[in-house]
């Protein structure tokens, strides 16, 4: 069972890693589950299960559907799954409800570390009662999973920074992009629609369009080139709630005409194509914890370049396996000249980016799952942990959350509504759930 608060159609690294375990999973190990919110109008045509549970929209500021962890058809159908590992990707939801599972089954969880959940908390809350609360919200989470994983010794050190006192198990994520660049016709024709001329120096960003992935420090290096007289085009692909401000900056430092905006791409054939015609993938982010972007740009023989000591930087070697720098635009904008002026230089780096930090999710689906074993078999699983905290672990959260609105509702009473609505429509939601499958026989009577 494979849980997580975002899936397809929504676009991000997680919800990619989520789509690769299930999809090597049920080819190669046996039979996988996605359990995630449900978003409207979504198809899901996979060769596994994939179980949607009612959700709710949350607000623009945080861009994702909040799940009902507690919804009875989901339990019971999970349930009846006779899981033998429940594997949680997000500490909020989606381990809320692996937890109720495991409260009726008695199976394992592990647990994976992938984000940097304090910075995401920061952006949505100014309240330092309200991060607090947040946090030891997710830590408890974490503490009371049987196994936790993290994707880089980065993210651990973050996940210690956040509490977390206990061990963990470094489980690198993998790419699903053979070790191979895209052919020269995807490549001309990407050239073609966006008008991009053989002489200019193509760089390119692939995520998440928030401001936390170092997007402005890349378009500050670019505004500094771009001054110098260095002809070039940035290519972002991808969407964000931040997109309209990067836009509008990009714009303010007189760099419309070279920047090329694509949104989300959901075709993964389309992305190769993009990292194939890369000279340089710009990644300065601090925030990621392992940047499969990274290897998927390596996949591609497409350089990086990536700020030193961060997550995403872990196992790269400055000028041989990729490049490099301070937080620093300068920095930044001398190192996008070089490569203007290099570009052949450029193609070598990324070829031996392929050859040596390449990983393939064949691989690293091979490895979990000789880790679940180990689990399954006792190696390394010693007992379940005792149930009874998912109740206090919850009071806890609420109490803190009452005595901040008791201090300075006026501060919140536009979240308190969106919250108490969001409750309302999930409950409202759920309890019709209830009653329609009572009505098609498919889950016994509730008891008075």
């Amino acid at each position: 069972g494979l849980f997580n608060d975002s899936f397809q159609p929504t676009i991000d690294g997680v919800a990619n890693v989520t789509l690769n375990y299930a999809r090597i999973i049920q080819r190669d190990y046996g039979e996988a589950i996605v359990a995630t919110p449900h978003y409207p109008h979504t198809r899901d045509d996979y060769p596994f299960r994939v179980l949607r549970y009612p959700s709710a929209y949350i607000s623009k500021t945080v861009g994702y559907r909040a799940g009902f962890p507690f919804d009875p058809v989901t339990i019971s159908e999970l349930r009846a799954a006779d899981l033998d590992i429940l594997h949680s990707h997000c500490p909020f939801v989606s381990t809320l409800l692996a937890r109720q599972v495991r409260r009726q089954t008695g199976k394992p969880i592990v647990f994976t570390y992938h984000t940097k959940f304090d910075i995401d908390i920061d952006k949505v809350t100014a309240s330092d009662s309200l991060r607090r609360a947040s946090i030891a919200f997710i830590v408890n989470n974490i503490n009371a999973c049987d196994e936790v994983w993290v994707v880089s010794e980065g993210a651990g050190e973050n996940l210690r920074s956040l509490g977390y006192t206990g061990d963990y198990i470094v489980m690198p994520n993998g790419v699903d992009f053979e070790r191979r660049p895209a052919g020269p016709d995807l490549i001309n024709a990407l050239r073609a629609r966006h008008g991009i001329a053989p002489e200019e120096t193509v760089f390119l960003f692939v995520g998440r369009m928030m401001w936390y992935k170092g997007v402005r420090l890349s378009l500050d290096g670019l505004a500094r080139a771009h001054a110098a007289g260095e002809n070039f085009r940035f290519i972002l692909v991808g969407d964000g709630v931040d997109r309209p401000e990067i836009e509008q900056y990009a714009a303010e430092l007189g760099l419309s005409d070279r920047c090329i905006f694509t949104g989300a791409i959901q075709d993964r054939e389309e992305l190769r194509a993009y990292f194939s015609l890369a000279d340089l993938f710009l990644f300065p982010s601090s925030f990621d914890t392992n940047g499969i972007v990274v290897r998927e740009a390596a996949a591609c023989s497409c350089p990086s370049l990536l700020l030193r000591g961060s997550c995403a930087a872990e196992g790269i070697r400055d000028g041989e396996t990729g490049i490099l720098i301070e937080e620093d635009p300068a920095q930044m904008a001398d190192r996008i000249i070089r490569a203007c002026h290099a570009r052949e230089a450029m193609r070598q780096l990324g070829e031996r980016a392929a050859a040596e930090i390449y990983l393939s999710w064949d691989d690293a689906i091979a490895k979990a799952c000789d880790r679940y074993h180990a689990l399954l078999d006792g190696c390394a699983y010693s007992r379940l942990r005792d149930e009874s905290t998912l109740a206090r672990d919850m009071d806890a959260v609420i109490e803190h959350l009452v005595d901040e609105f008791a201090v300075v509702k006026e501060n919140f009473q536009e979240l308190m509504w969106d919250t108490r609505d969001w409750v309302s429509r999930l409950h409202e939601k759920a309890q019709q759930r209830l009653r329609q499958t009572e009505e098609e026989g498919h889950f016994p009577k509730r008891r008075p």
